[in-house]
């Protein structure tokens, strides 16, 4: 566990689901803490502190230009 890095926090499920995509199709191993709680329960995001991306330390890079090129050229609000 100490090798996972927490590299971005969502506060709502469906802000995860295309990054989940790239993430699997680039072969990066992530995990989403809390993700099934806030999924349950909408209204635990903040006091859970969110649904928070880890990475392994090697990744994190990576992970970062994938959020940065998402940020970029995805607007869902």
């Amino acid at each position: 566990m100490n090798s996972l890095i927490t590299v971005a926090v969502f506060y709502n499920p469906q802000e995860i689901l295309v990054l989940k995509s790239v993430l699997e199709h680039k072969g990066i191993n992530y995990f989403f803490e809390n993700e099934t709680l806030v999924s349950i329960d909408p209204f635990a995001s903040i006091a859970y502190g969110g649904i928070k991306l880890k990475v392994h330390t090697n990744d994190v890079e990576q992970v970062k230009e994938i959020l940065n090129n998402l940020n970029n050229n995805l607007k869902i609000v």
